[in-house]
């Protein structure tokens, strides 16, 4: 009995398919040519349990809650120092919204492609539809530096405001 070997390489859509999340992240940044530090840590699910491995003296801690209208038919990512107290309701009416509310779990994963706990700008790599507004605070492009979760919540990538701009403009031009 004789066996054929074929070696067969994958395509590069089946390469990007293999990649992890966090790998994906770093693959975007590499190729927008934005330069980060990675920091691996335990999981962490708020910014008071992520705020020990911050690595700069300065870096922005940063909130990130995804928002949903009442009716679940529009959806917000806010990005926002930790300091700053968040209105749902002043935001709602500023948006033209009559409530906003959490998105639920199962939302967030399949828009953003994340679980709770991972929640930031890098999930907009998988908002294939483009549902999501960013509302981000007006101070965090001037940031020397802020940490954000490369959508799962045991690394943090450091970037600076500017460089946090750029991915946004990225991720908005896809």
């Amino acid at each position: 009995m004789y066996w054929s070997v074929w070696l067969v390489r994958p395509t590069h859509h089946e390469y990007n398919n293999a990649m992890s999340p966090e790998d994906e992240v770093c693959r975007a940044l590499d190729e927008l040519g934005i330069p980060y530090t990675r920091v691996d840590h335990p999981p962490v699910y708020t910014v008071a349990q992520a705020r020990p491995y911050a690595i700069y003296r300065g870096e922005v801690h940063v909130k990130n809650l995804f928002l949903r209208s009442r009716k679940g038919d529009r959806y917000y990512l806010l990005v926002v120092p930790e300091t700053r107290a968040v209105d749902l309701k002043a935001l709602a009416a500023r948006l033209g919204e009559k409530r906003l509310g959490l998105a639920s779990p199962e939302r967030l994963g399949s828009i953003l492609g994340v679980e709770p706990g991972a929640v930031g700008p890098f999930g907009l790599l998988n908002d294939a539809a483009r549902q999501v507004v960013v509302l981000l605070d007006a101070s965090l492009p001037a940031a020397h530096s802020a940490g954000f979760h490369p959508n799962v919540n045991t690394a943090t990538l450091v970037i600076s405001g500017a460089d946090l701009l750029k991915f946004l403009q990225h991720a908005a031009a896809r």
